[in-house]
């Protein structure tokens, strides 16, 4: 049979993270994102926690723990505030490449920064023209000798203004499509890479994203990640597989915290002499509310366990993700109505919980790319 029991350990480590978001998250998150403030001191705090990076391997200096602990962590993240959500997952996904592709000697060096230091971490790989279609990207390194040099731009970068290193996808072969395509370790601090300014953003505003600009920046090759050059763009893509269901969790916990702040206005506000939930159609609100996120749940954790035991968890994670973004959107949009006038002022909650919820549906592949995803999938083999 199925079984949907966590055990002993995973309830702890939920626990803790849902204490973590009570205590250091809700009581800030307003103040962060009304003025824009990265929040690195919780962010260290949760890293100190041992609630982040939880997969990278014990030989390097991390808990070695598998994509289902790390959904449980990040929906009660998403419920504390989506922005701290996305500003603390930012390095998760940066080590993800070096995860699947990372020689011993680069795992060694920068999984162990972050396992044991604290180090942040950026993914590189959106750039102006190339967004959602990743093999679209004008960035460029050419081998000269022991290094490559690196010239383009990337943006939208989450975190930048605070990573140690990046993980960026370059052509090393503009004529070779996808199979061109290389990934690099690049230190923050490397000659030729310049950050552009952080981004005015409509909802999470404390996650820190900026452009990224390479002007013949020298890159040794030993930071060439993904086990040749033209492996860059497939291991890439398998870091999506690792972190799709994570953002899946964080857009649960989102909708999961505005569906909280509904059914709580809703018994306290009442209209036509009684409580609100008692009117049908806020009821029914309400329902589909809650079955839309146990269905977000469900789709994650599925995505989560298939990836833990070692099955391509491609399909599931698109679904989980597609789904679990929209519901988020959706739920955080219907909490708005619930509370009415209320609700579009930022003087409650929800207005900031569903401005966070539409970036879900657009990075780390938009909703309609999920689609995409989800029908190669399951007609690749017609």
């Amino acid at each position: 049979m199925v079984d949907f029991q966590l055990d002993e350990m995973q309830e702890m480590l939920r626990e803790l993270a849902h204490e973590f978001a009570v205590d250091e998250i809700r009581p800030n998150a307003e103040h962060w994102d009304m003025n824009s403030e990265y929040p690195l001191a919780t962010i260290k705090a949760a890293h100190e926690m041992g609630l982040l990076n939880l997969h990278i391997g014990e030989e390097y200096g991390g808990p070695g723990l598998g994509s289902m602990e790390e959904v449980l962590v990040n929906e009660e993240l998403g419920w504390g505030d989506p922005g701290f959500a996305t500003a603390a997952y930012a390095t998760s996904l940066a080590c993800a490449p070096l995860i699947t592709g990372g020689t011993h000697e680069q795992k060694d060096k920068y999984l162990r920064m972050v396992a044991e230091n604290g180090a942040l971490a950026s993914y590189g790989v959106t750039e102006p023209g190339a967004g959602s279609d990743v093999a679209a990207c004008k960035t460029t390194a050419i081998r000269d000798g022991d290094d490559y040099i690196i010239n383009g731009s990337k943006m939208f970068i989450t975190g930048a203004g605070h990573a140690d290193w990046f993980f960026i996808l370059a052509k090393t072969d503009p004529d070779a499509g996808y199979k061109g395509m290389s990934g690099f370790i690049v230190d923050a601090d490397s000659p030729g890479l310049t950050l552009g300014k952080k981004e005015s953003n409509m909802g999470q505003r404390c996650s820190d994203t900026r452009s990224l600009n390479f002007d013949d920046m020298r890159v040794s090759a030993e930071n060439l990640c993904g086990g040749s050059e033209s492996g860059g763009w497939m291991n890439a893509m398998k870091a999506f597989d690792m972190s799709r269901p994570n953002i899946a969790a964080h857009a649960t916990g989102l909708a999961r915290a505005a569906f909280e702040h509904s059914l709580q206005y809703s018994n306290e506000r009442q209209t036509f002499g009684k409580p609100l939930h008692r009117h049908q159609a806020i009821q029914f609100m309400l329902a589909d509310m809650k079955t839309k996120i146990e269905a977000s749940r469900m789709l994650t954790w599925k995505s989560a366990c298939e990836a833990d035991a070692g099955i391509q968890n491609t399909e599931s994670a698109a679904h989980a993700k597609r789904f679990a973004a929209d519901t988020a959107m959706e739920v955080s949009t219907d909490a708005v109505q619930v509370y009415g006038g209320y609700g579009y002022s930022e003087e409650y909650p929800v207005a900031r919980l569903m401005r966070g919820a539409k970036v879900m549906q657009i990075y780390e592949g938009s909703s309609q790319v999920q689609r995409m995803i989800i029908g190669r999938e399951i007609t690749k083999g017609l």
